[in-house]
């Protein structure tokens, strides 16, 4: 997500190679890193965050310790930190830190080709300027939404941060059950994710409900008829809404046990 977020900031032009340095413990890493994006890197946290006017957090839940102790207590007031740390809440990464600039943000993968959709928020500390930077920064990987209360965060976890797991079990359910028609495994690729494209990009152009256009395509009882009754027969929306709350009582959950 780190890689995606750096190759949409250049590409959008909110800032230049020269003016960028990424901090990574691999060697190797640094190396695919600055051979690729021109940009500076070092294996030294606190030195790739000095001058910097937005330090960003991109780090897997378990690392962010070894980060907390590299620069805790060592930013500047004015550095804004911006957090796609999951899980980590604002009280964590503020006190970890000493810091209260903070942006926290939760993108989901689809950022990786500018498809994303984030959720954020900001400390009170975080001027409009520097909400602007995150706000461009976020809007570069896909869509972005800015929420006054950081609790909206776990809940988008549960919703758009899962969301495309959701989505790729249900394409993986219906390729499998495609084939089992007859299909070629190639031939119900295609089919399902061409259906799944057009689908979504009718929802979000029609101007309907997903409910409008799933009525205009069931005819009382006709084939999609049919399969959406079994769909109710296996209590599919009860699932999915189970599956959420299921999501977003865990994400509480890992955000309480890092405060």
């Amino acid at each position: 997500m780190g890689e995606a977020m750096l190759s949409a900031i250049l590409d959008g032009g909110l800032s230049s190679p020269g003016d960028i340095t990424v901090g990574n413990f691999n060697q190797d890493r640094r190396h695919q890193l600055d051979k690729k994006y021109g940009v500076s890197v070092t294996g030294d946290n606190f030195r790739a965050v000095g001058g910097a006017d937005v330090v960003i957090l991109s780090v897997k839940p378990q690392q962010l310790a070894v980060v907390t102790d590299e620069l805790g207590g060592k930013l500047k007031p004015v550095q804004l930190v911006l957090s796609i740390i999951a899980g980590a809440t604002i009280q964590t990464l503020a006190s970890g830190l000493a810091h209260t600039n903070i942006v926290r943000a939760m993108p989901n993968t689809p950022a990786q080709i500018g498809q994303g959709m984030t959720v954020w928020t900001a400390t009170p500390d975080v001027t409009g300027q520097q909400k602007g930077w995150a706000g461009s920064i976020l809007g570069a990987i896909g869509k972005e939404i800015y929420c006054e209360n950081e609790k909206y965060l776990d809940m988008a976890t549960a919703v758009s941060g899962s969301g495309p797991a959701y989505f790729f079990l249900f394409v993986e359910a219906l390729v499998e059950a495609a084939v089992d028609t007859g299909f070629s495994p190639d031939v119900a690729r295609e089919l399902v994710l061409q259906t799944m494209l057009g689908s979504g990009q009718l929802i979000r152009d029609s101007g309907k409900s997903p409910a409008e256009l799933r009525e205009m395509v069931t005819s009382p009882g006709g084939t999609t008829a049919e399969a959406l009754n079994e769909f109710d027969k296996g209590k599919f929306r009860n699932l999915v809404g189970k599956a959420v709350a299921a999501a977003y009582n865990k994400a509480r959950l890992l955000g309480g046990e890092q405060q």
